[in-house]
């Protein structure tokens, strides 16, 4: 099967085309300055060849996306998927032979490198029954190999070069035909680019990379100053797929238009002046009013007097309750304590429990046992522990102090509210330690009785799979700790905590 995508004309009007099935096995490589037209070019060819060959779109800007309304591609927000779902999904695209476009607009640059290494890897790995052909086109392909380390770490650099190399160098086999564009061959590996056997070098204006362009077009360097001259949209070719000679294209029209364009002189508005700042400093609708001042302080003489004549407390009456009076107020005393930051002992708080319910009344009605139980679903914010048998049954396998953890994961899973944060799970740990927080949210996890999942965007939610409760995703307010195993024995009162 042989097909010629018309890309545009030359100098003379004579139609330039791209022989589609020499392009699948010699790659191209398209470069040009920001403004040159590279986006245009790339959507032109991949339009002209929408219905001929599976297409995949690396798009870190969003601008591809709009293939889906005329071509049908499917449009993938990598921001919404976990690492591992990336891979799952490359693995369907190459099984299916779906055409589609993973943008990566959402995610920060060393999100974009990690995202796109592992979706290529997914392509790459398919089995061998999978191996379709494919044009896998990459924009701002410096930005997935480049040539120097930049403001990225180190590891991510370093997978999505090595998922860029084995597209370029090894893809071929596979049916993974890799169109890269950049906007400096400078910036881009070398190992990477040496791979395509055709170009498309749009206007460029630095020395070294005019240099570079005209000595992979084959010419000399004086005719290197041509490639500053070029005209937005206007490229020169070369390559077994296009021409074995150089040849300037005009790069004909597309249907389809990306999301972002190029700036247009539009008119300024009419307020001037006095209008203007009072738009610009009149106060937001709902701002809040500054704090009043403080009140003035008291008179020393005051204050020594006020000190030196102590107020006696009114001793309260204690009523006479019925029981079914009285479990309210049972709840009410937990509720309160659990409010309390206490670092005191289980032991301590029965003591005080016991205390307050004398106070008020009211018969404890609770044993040791049964008031560590009750404490901790107290803290957890459940004031009623009917209902939470399930729960209950599962967090007796933990040790006594992560009970209150485990049930306010359990509780916001029920709830489907948003996942606590770290700050929060110490508080109910009763640490003001972030990473001991993480560590014991890890040890429960190593227990298999929650499953803690991070998208790329950095939002966490927790599933307990016994219960088949799910919190919402939401910002863990740290970085992740890394997993710590423990060893457990049979019985609950031998449970070793890690912490």
């Amino acid at each position: 099967m042989t097909a010629k995508i018309d890309m545009g004309c030359d100098a003379s009007g004579t139609s330039v085309c791209v022989d589609l099935e020499e392009l699948l096995a010699t790659r191209l490589l398209v470069q040009g300055n920001s403004g040159s037209g590279k986006s245009h070019l790339l959507r032109r060819l991949l339009e002209g060849s929408a219905g001929l060959v599976q297409q995949v779109v690396i798009d870190p800007e969003g601008d591809f996306v709009s293939l889906g309304d005329s071509f049908g591609h499917v449009a993938i927000e990598a921001a919404d998927y976990s690492l591992a779902e990336i891979t799952r999904l490359g693995a369907r695209v190459r099984a299916h032979r779906a055409s589609v476009v993973l943008n990566l607009e959402g995610l920060e640059i060393d999100g974009q490198m990690r995202c796109a290494a592992t979706f290529l890897n997914a392509l790459f790995d398919a089995p061998r029954d999978s191996w379709y052909p494919v044009l896998v086109v990459v924009d701002e392909a410096q930005l997935f190999a480049p040539a120097a380390a930049g403001d990225v770490t180190e590891e991510a650099r370093r997978v999505s070069l090595a998922a860029m190399t084995n597209l370029m160098c090894r893809g071929r086999k596979r049916g993974l035909a890799g169109i890269i564009a950049t906007q400096r061959l400078a910036k881009l590996a070398k190992n990477v680019a040496a791979e395509a056997s055709n170009f498309l070098m749009g206007r460029t204006f630095l020395d070294i990379d005019m240099a570079r362009a005209a000595d992979l077009l084959g010419m000399e360097r004086r005719q290197a100053d041509m490639i500053r001259d070029l005209a937005r949209g206007e490229f020169l070719a070369l390559g077994p797929a296009v021409s074995r000679r150089p040849v300037s294209i005009r790069i004909g029209p597309v249907t389809t238009v990306a999301k972002s364009a190029s700036p247009k002189l539009m008119p300024l508005p009419d307020a001037y002046g006095s209008d203007m700042r009072d738009m610009l400093l009149a106060p937001a609708a709902g701002e809040d009013l500054p704090p009043p001042p403080p009140p003035a302080p008291m008179p020393v003489s005051d204050l020594i007097r006020t000190i030196a004549t102590p107020v006696p407390s009114p001793v309260p009456n204690v009523p006479a309750l019925d029981e079914a009076e009285q479990e309210p107020i049972r709840r009410a005393l937990l509720a309160e304590m659990a409010r309390e930051d206490s670092r005191q002992t289980t032991a301590a708080l029965f003591q005080d429990y016991q205390l307050r319910c004398r106070m008020r009344g009211v018969d404890p009605a609770l044993l040791l046992d049964a008031f560590r139980t009750r404490m901790a679903l107290a803290r957890a914010g459940i004031d009623d522990p009917e209902g939470w048998e399930a729960a209950m049954d599962l967090a007796l396998s933990l040790p006594e102090e992560m009970l209150a953890p485990f049930l306010g994961i359990a509780r916001t899973a029920r709830e489907e509210a948003p996942c606590p944060s770290d700050e929060e799970l110490a508080v109910l740990y009763g640490t003001s330690s972030i990473g001991r927080a993480k560590r014991m949210l890890a040890f429960i996890e190593e227990t298999g009785l929650i499953v803690c999942r991070t998208d790329l965007s950095g939002k966490r939610s927790i599933s307990l799979p016994h219960l088949g409760w799910t919190t919402a995703p939401a910002d863990s307010g740290s970085e992740p700790a890394r997993p710590v195993r423990a060893t457990r024995s049979g019985t609950r009162d031998r449970v070793r905590s890690p912490l």
